[in-house]
C-alpha cells in the first residue's frame, strides 16, 4: 500500500531497493543511536527486505520506503511495527539518510503514517522509543504532538526515551 504526500511516495520495499537499504541501514550517522545488526553487504540487505515481506505477510509490521515522488531511490524508511495484541497501539520507528535531514521531509512522512494508523488502522496510540541522545528525533516526535513518557522504560534499551501520541 502507497500513502503519497505533496513531496513524497511512501510506498513497499521490494528486491529493487538492494542499494537503497543497504546505504540506509548501514549508515553509520543513522546506526549511532540504534541497536541492530547493520547489513554489511547486498545479501544482508536483501535478507532485511524478505524478513520485512514476511512480517508484512503475517501483519506484523507496516514498512514503507521513503522516496520523493519523481525519484526512484529510497531516502529512508518508516513503520508501524509492535502491534498490541488487541491492535490498538503500535510502535513507529523511522530512519533518513543525513543528507536529507532538516527538510521536513521526515515530519511530512510521520504525519502522513500517524493519519493512517489513526484513520485506517483505527490505533488509539502510537509509540515512539528514541535514544535519549537524539535530539533531532525528540524534536520531530514532540512537533507531531508525542508526549514524553516520563518514569516509563525500554526494557530492550535502557538508553532509549519513550515518547506518545494518542488519537
Amino acid at each position: 500500500m502507497e500513502i503519497k504526500t505533496d513531496r513524497l511516495l511512501l510506498r513497499e520495499i521490494n528486491e529493487s531497493h538492494i542499494d537503497d537499504i543497504l546505504r540506509i541501514r548501514s549508515n553509520e550517522l543513522i546506526n549511532q543511536y540504534v541497536k541492530r545488526n547493520s547489513p554489511k553487504n547486498n545479501y544482508d540487505a536483501l535478507e532485511f527486505i524478505l524478513h520485512i515481506r514476511r512480517r508484512t505477510q503475517n501483519n506484523e509490521i507496516i514498512f514503507w520506503g521513503i522516496s520523493y515522488k519523481d525519484q526512484r531511490n529510497l531516502i529512508g524508511t518508516i513503520c508501524l511495527w509492535n502491534f498490541a495484541q488487541d491492535r490498538k497501539t503500535a510502535e513507529v520507528g523511522y530512519e533518513l539518510l543525513p543528507e536529507y535531514h532538516r527538510k521536513g521531509i521526515m515530519t511530512e512522512a510521520l504525519k502522513s503514517v500517524l493519519e493512517y494508523g489513526f484513520n485506517i488502522l483505527n490505533l488509539r496510540e502510537v509509540l515512539a522509543l528514541t535514544h535519549r541522545n537524539n535530539t533531532k528525533s525528540q524534536i520531530l516526535l514532540i512537533k507531531q504532538g508525542f508526549v514524553l513518557q516520563e518514569g516509563k522504560v525500554d526494557e530492550g534499551n535502557v538508553e532509549n526515551v519513550i515518547f506518545s501520541i494518542k488519537k
